[in-house]
């Protein structure tokens, strides 16, 4: 009867953390998420042996559509990347070329980055592809977080297993680890500079490092940001590349 009880009791305890995890999730995305935005910023990528900048505006509609164009430096300036729901294009002002990326090509770095494309293409909400579970709480800064693991439920993901870090006050991520089935670490986001833009709590700068790479990652500092911005429609069409 003891036995039956614990058992009971274990998962009754099991099912109310997995809610509170699901509950939370969804509050994250509902504070970090958006119909619409306008982003500027600077990505500074830290190779073995120097650094360099570059510097875009990228429009974003939810989490289907986004088209990124490369202000600077020079060597980069009027790159294009447009991204409409499963497809990717990439223009390329040297060439006047524009190419569909597709298959093995997304696994490619972007802009020399600690991102790949692969990253860059997954729109999907983490809830419908992760169960989550909270497997620990830590204090970080004199700041309360909630350890949240999410497995996946699906079979295409890029990463099988995920760890995040979730502000109890705030509810946004400070860091977060993506692992392979192997359970080798593959890459880390680590989030901060955290300000209250338009009624929410929104962090400015990130740093993506592949884990499997030499160097120190690659750096994202957000310099100005518009939620929910009417965007022209034309932003998200083929023809903008060349505009």
């Amino acid at each position: 009867m003891k036995n039956i009880l614990f058992l009971l009791f274990s998962l009754l305890v099991t099912s109310v953390f997995a809610q509170d995890a699901t509950d939370i999730m969804q509050k994250v995305d509902a504070n970090m998420a958006s119909e619409a935005r306008i982003v500027e910023s600077k990505m500074t990528i830290h190779g073995r042996r120097n650094s360099r900048t570059v510097e875009s505006r990228s429009y974003t509609e939810g989490n289907k559509n986004s088209m990124t164009e490369y202000l600077a430096p020079d060597r980069d300036k009027g790159t294009k990347m447009l991204k409409i729901e499963d497809r990717l294009w990439i223009y390329s002002p040297d060439t006047d070329r524009t190419v569909q990326l597709s298959g093995h090509m997304l696994r490619q770095s972007v802009m020399g980055s600690d991102l790949s494309y692969e990253d860059m293409m997954e729109d999907r909400e983490l809830l419908d592809i992760y169960d989550a579970e909270i497997v620990g709480e830590e204090e970080i800064d004199g700041r309360n977080y909630w350890v949240i693991q999410l497995d996946a439920k699906v079979e295409d993901v890029n990463y099988v297993k995920r760890k995040t870090w979730i502000d109890q006050e705030r509810y946004i991520p400070i860091k977060e680890e993506m692992y392979a089935k192997s359970g080798q670490l593959l890459k880390s986001t680590t989030l901060s500079n955290v300000k209250k833009i338009d009624g929410r709590w929104f962090p400015t700068k990130t740093i993506y490092k592949d884990e499997l790479k030499n160097g120190s990652g690659t750096e994202f500092k957000i310099v100005n940001i518009k939620f929910n911005e009417k965007i022209p429609d034309y932003i998200f069409t083929k023809a903008v590349l060349k505009k």
